[in-house]
């Protein structure tokens, strides 16, 4: 697979557990920044609403139906 350095910048108490991390596992630190990577692609590609907000929207959906459907037309 082919690689591309780049730079960034972190807070350093994430870093530092990411490292711990990686070295209680036995993996390297690049391998944990991949599969972050691969974690927040795929979580934002599937993001799905927030319990809370589906919730509220479902609650409206039912005391309004009406004035919605009347606003449709």
């Amino acid at each position: 697979m082919l690689r591309k350095k780049f730079a960034t910048q972190v807070n350093s108490e994430i870093l530092s557990a990411v490292r711990t991390l990686a070295k209680t596992e036995g993996r390297q630190l690049q391998t944990l920044v991949d599969e972050a990577f691969d974690d927040l692609i795929e979580k934002r590609k599937n993001a799905k609403p927030r319990p809370h907000v589906m919730s509220a929207y479902l609650a409206s959906l039912e005391t309004n139906d009406a004035l919605y459907a009347k606003l449709a037309e």
